[in-house]
């Protein structure tokens, strides 16, 4: 008990920390609304073209669009979340400290991270999705059950994406410059989340790896759940994205050993 009421603490003031910035998360809403425009227009001129393209139809294409610019930041699809200041303080010794302190690292972070997705869930999400809706003919649903799923389906693709980028970042005691791996991350994300294009247009064998990989749950496979696409169901979608989340994390403590004990070698 006492260690959940540790983490909602945490989790809390990271919401109360991103929710400060106020110009900040104006600026990505008018960001991620303008970008999403982009998108959905290129995205009418490629389904006008092919129609049903991935197994979508315009009015479904569109709707994966502005749920991407919905999740963009709260998945942190392009980056952003806790890495820097992790890497910061892996380069500047602070995290010794860290892992004196009588909680776990790993879950310290993780609550961290879900408090900052949450906030921009809400501050940078809904509005471009409201936006997205008024100006286009989206497949939106009505049950809200299916609105029910989707969400467990945005914690899940939340866990996700922190569990990759956990794994990224604690590369990150051996290569105390963080930015190549910042970079290959942010990378990854945007060509196998979705971000760019459904998974489900890339063609053969290709295609079919992308949406076996980890990053296709923190995009593609919520917005599926959404638009009830999901080969299988919604229930296999959650179950891949919760296994992923599971393998990840448990990669995740595995690497963290391995660099506590290397802090430790060094003297650190």
């Amino acid at each position: 008990m006492h260690l959940l009421r540790l983490n909602f603490a945490v989790a809390l003031s990271g919401f109360r920390r991103y929710a400060t910035y106020r110009v900040a998360t104006a600026a990505g809403v008018f960001t991620n609304t303008v970008f999403g425009f982009i998108l959905a227009y290129t995205f009418i001129a490629l389904w006008h073209e092919r129609p049903h393209l991935g197994g979508y139809d315009q009015s479904q294409a569109l709707t994966f669009v502005w749920i991407g610019q919905a999740m963009l930041a709260g998945a942190a699809l392009m980056g952003g979340g806790f890495q820097d200041e992790f890497h910061e303080r892996i380069r500047n010794g602070d995290v010794a400290i860290d892992l004196y302190r009588p909680v776990d690292l790993q879950l310290w972070w993780l609550a961290s991270d879900l408090g900052r997705a949450a906030f921009q869930l809400l501050g940078r999400g809904v509005a471009p999705l409201a936006v997205g809706a008024l100006a286009f003919d989206l497949a939106l649903p009505s049950s809200p059950w299916v609105w029910l799923r989707f969400l467990l389906a945005v914690l899940l693709a939340v866990v996700v994406s922190f569990a990759l980028r956990y794994l990224f970042a604690l590369c990150g005691f051996w290569l105390l410059d963080a930015t190549g791996l910042n970079a290959l991350s942010t990378l990854l994300s945007l060509f196998f989340s979705g971000m760019l294009l459904p998974l489900t247009v890339f063609p053969g064998a290709f295609g079919e790896v992308a949406r076996l990989l980890p990053w296709s749950a923190t995009l593609q496979v919520p917005a599926d759940v959404l638009l009830g696409t999901h080969p299988g169901g919604s229930a296999a979608g959650l179950a891949f994205q919760a296994g992923w989340a599971l393998v990840l994390l448990a990669a995740g403590r595995a690497l963290q050993t391995a660099a506590t004990r290397k802090v430790v070698v060094q003297g650190g």
